[in-house]
């Protein structure tokens, strides 16, 4: 290659490396981005210390580790110290003799892969989702029982363990050893894809944290052992030998890997399969590993975790929009740095009504969580995280808007009039063919809408010289237009927005319809008082007159 396309190629990477890494980052003076991070790394110490001193969990565990990922994403950015240590303050005065390792967590297949790369005898397990716990035996019985803690020190267990019945008390055999493995809460035919993890965590740790166990707590906890540091070389005999011990078998659980489609088979597997307890992924083990005297309270190289799709996701917000629907109601909708959740990827979440977004005081920079419902419709869940600063808000008021308001996209009711005629052009209404809310806005940019049918005096030459729409589409949209005239009466009544009759009887003409009073619609069957009220006001409304008017001189039937 020649030296100086070289020297260009470099510059190009190091430039877009550059580009990525600052779009990533938050746009923030430096002052702001130390209150900002302050603020996450106080929250995240509350959540730790409750968590590690007192059993309770006040976040899900997910929501914990984005949060986590998050503040040392902040601190990349901003050039900021690193990370407390998350468990400073889980330590115990019980010292494991051997240490607890922890694991790398892996979000995306191509790390995987890269790890997998050279690299044999390679084992998968279920990353139980439970609280790990180290087993000291001597002599065959049950001698400790040790909290992971900070994975050097942690709190005996030991009374609390005696009352569990999954944790064997005596052995067959009068052997000192020391296993590493995870204490769950047992459920039943649990799909993790489905139920997530139910908190199942939590309920382990807050049990542990108590001084006794009442029989039906303890018959609740279960165990799986997912080590032997000091036992055989190669796992398959670890296992084996562990299940001759009496331990819970994990044999169904440790299943040999080749290659990547092995490893993402059984994750898919494990993910959507029933079994016995919560999980939040995968473990890769290397079957063989270094002496358990040179272990660390640090991740190793002989394993990692691939964790599941979040059943929940942490998300920046962007903007909050209030969108004003047809019958005045306010729906705030936040846009949102864009996240993945179950291989989607979310921009957008409702707040789902005005009095919600205003009890949680959602602001552009707060961190929310948000979740699929039925597994398709992004949910907001809740706020995580409030930004440090309150932008202010052009909030909609709600009694400007109702059912009757917005005939014209005068200055803040362009949401609702947009509404109107997308409902107008909508099954419900009068079924256009190619006519939808883009249409409509395209017109509506183009300032040839000033009521809701100024549509129906549009002509081809018109339609032609509105940016976005060609010969050909005009002329298609003018077809669909004109196609509105032979609508029935009833179909129009129902794309002005008329308030749901039920069972009532409706006439075939606008003028005996206008002549009902309160009373009258009343007593048709299914129409109460309140829908009788809507139903009078309705044909009362001088914009809604004036829309008949109109209709009546286009010779519209019924009009």
């Amino acid at each position: 290659m020649l030296p100086n396309l070289r020297l260009f190629l470099c510059f190009l990477l190091t430039f877009t490396c550059l580009t990525v890494k600052a779009a990533e980052c938050p746009d923030w003076t430096p002052a702001r981005a130390q209150e900002e991070i302050i603020t996450l790394q106080l929250q995240i110490d509350r959540w730790d210390d409750s968590y590690h001193r007192e059993g309770q969990s006040l976040i899900a565990d997910e929501l914990y580790d984005q949060s986590r990922a998050r503040l040392t994403e902040w601190r990349e950015c901003f050039d900021a110290a690193p990370s407390a240590e998350p468990l400073r303050t889980a330590g115990g005065t019980v010292a494991h003799p051997i240490a607890h390792t922890g694991l790398e967590k892996l979000h995306d297949g191509r790390a995987v892969e890269a790890w997998l790369k050279d690299r044999g005898e390679v084992w998968i397990q279920p990353k139980v989702d439970g609280v790990a716990v180290t087993l000291i035996y001597r002599n065959g019985w049950l001698h400790r029982a040790i909290s992971r803690g900070d994975g050097v020190n942690g709190q005996d267990w030991t009374a609390s363990a005696r009352q569990i019945a999954a944790i064997p008390q005596k052995l067959p055999q009068p052997l000192d050893l020391l296993l590493q493995g995870e204490l769950y809460w047992r459920l039943t035919e649990h799909v993790q894809a489905q139920a997530g993890s139910l908190n199942a965590r939590a309920t382990v740790a807050g049990l542990m944290a108590r001084k006794a166990l009442s029989p039906e707590q303890a018959t609740g906890i279960g165990l799986f052992v997912w080590d032997w540091p000091q036992g055989p070389k190669n796992l398959p005999d670890r296992v084996t030998t562990l299940d001759k011990l009496g331990f819970p078998s994990t044999t169904p659980y440790s299943q040999p890997i080749k290659a990547f489609a092995d490893a993402k088979r059984w994750r898919d597997h494990w993910y959507r399969a029933p079994l016995p307890f919560a999980s939040d992924g995968v473990v890769l083990r290397q079957s063989q590993r270094p002496p358990a005297e040179r272990w660390q309270a640090k991740a190793p190289y002989w394993s990692v975790a691939w964790k599941y799709p979040f059943a929940q996701a942490l998300a920046e917000v962007r903007k909050v929009h209030f969108k004003i629907g047809r019958t005045g109601r306010i729906t705030p909708v936040l846009d949102l740095v864009p996240v993945m959740l179950d291989d989607r990827q979310i921009k957008r979440v409702s707040a789902s009504s005005l009095q919600r977004w205003e009890a949680l005081d959602i602001r552009p920079g707060d961190q929310v969580a948000i979740s699929l419902a039925g597994l398709t419709i992004p949910r907001l869940d809740g706020v995580v995280l409030r930004s440090t600063e309150r932008p202010e808000l052009n909030v909609p008021l709600a009694a400007d808007f109702h059912s009757l308001s917005c005939w014209q996209p005068t200055p803040g009711c362009e949401s609702q009039f947009l509404a109107r005629l997308s409902w107008l052009s909508g099954k419900q209404g009068l079924a256009l063919p190619h006519v939808g809310p883009g249409t409509w806005e395209k017109l509506l940019k183009a300032e040839r809408l000033d009521s809701l049918l100024d549509w129906m005096t549009l002509d081809g030459q018109e339609l032609a010289n509105i940016d976005g729409f060609g010969e050909r589409s005009s002329a298609r949209l003018l077809d669909s237009f004109n196609s509105a005239r032979q609508r029935p009466f009833a179909r129009w009544l129902k794309a002005l927005g008329l308030p749901p009759t039920g069972q009532a009887r409706l006439a075939d003409s606008w003028q005996a319809l206008a002549q009902r009073n309160t009373e009258q619609w009343q007593a048709e069957a299914g129409i109460g008082p309140g829908r009788a009220a809507q139903l009078s006001a309705f044909f009362r409304d001088p914009q809604v007159l004036a829309l008949s008017e109109t209709l009546r001189v286009a010779g519209i039937d019924g009009f």
